[in-house]
């Protein structure tokens, strides 16, 4: 009896010497860890004890795809996480980006776009004759000259690639990035004539119930619109785009003057708050 207590009196004393922690309590802390939405692993997780105070270390997995704001968002949640099984414990926590188990195509490129510092849009992937094709629209720096440009989008073409071997071809167009304030210009007649030919074009869709907030802008070199543009709430965004597209390709006809057009959907009832 004097040897076991002897020896169990000397294992605790050792333990809180070397800091250590009950194994059940690291299991706990790692349990609510992996529990946060978002959370792919916790690949590393140190956590110790010295005198009253609980320390936690941990590396979390997180989707490569999240942006720097969504990845503090999901780092203040593990921090509570970690409280709910040690209240007091100083944490700290560490990400690192990881490829989902689920990642589609377009999660690769838009990848490989956001670890190059770049934004795309209209990402789209076809298959002709048996092999996938892909093509999107690069923003880069209105004031890069066209060489750095070319270099940079072949860079990332050829990164592209290397991502998602199934691609067969990738054609990107090159964007200017506006890096300048324009000043408007007002002709107040002529944009009436504009909103009236944007009101004309949307009533021949059964599924626009009204366009609004219409704003013309004017440069010395560009016109452009904006305005929303409400429809059912249960359409399909699918049929969205579809709408929002053929609007502007038909207001365009009677608008050839107009650069660029921005038309911002919105459901009937968000309209009618």
């Amino acid at each position: 009896m004097i040897i076991r207590i002897t020896t169990q009196l000397t294992r605790e004393a050792v333990g809180v010497l070397m800091d250590q922690i009950p194994a059940e309590t690291r299991m706990r802390v790692i349990r609510e860890a992996e529990q946060v939405p978002g959370v792919l692993a916790v690949e590393q997780a140190r956590v110790r004890r010295s005198g009253p105070n609980y320390f936690a270390d941990l590396t979390l997995a997180l989707p490569r795809s999240y942006t720097f704001e969504h990845t503090g968002e999901l780092v203040r949640s593990a921090t509570e996480a970690v409280h709910r099984a040690i209240p007091t414990a100083d944490v700290v926590i560490h990400t690192v980006p990881r490829q989902a188990r689920a990642e589609s195509i377009f999660d690769r490129v838009r990848a490989v776009a956001a670890r190059n510092n770049v934004a795309v849009h209209d990402l789209s992937v076809q298959s002709q004759h048996g092999k996938l094709h892909v093509e999107l629209h690069v923003e880069l720096d209105e004031n890069l000259p066209l060489i750095e440009a070319h270099s940079f989008v072949s860079n990332l073409e050829a990164e592209i690639l290397r991502e998602t071997p199934e691609v067969d071809s990738v054609l990107t167009h090159i964007e200017s990035e506006p890096a300048t304030i324009e000043q408007p210009e007002e002709m107040v007649e002529e944009d009436r004539r504009i909103e009236k030919a944007l009101r004309d074009a949307s009533a021949q869709y059964d599924e626009i119930v009204d366009v609004h907030q219409i704003m013309i802008g004017r440069t010395a070199e560009h016109i452009t619109l904006s305005c929303h543009c409400t429809l059912p709430d249960d359409l399909s965004m699918h049929r969205v785009h579809e709408v929002i597209t053929s609007l502007e390709d038909r207001f365009k006809l009677e608008c050839p003057e107009v650069h660029r057009v921005t038309i911002h959907p919105e459901p009937v009832t968000d309209n009618t708050r």
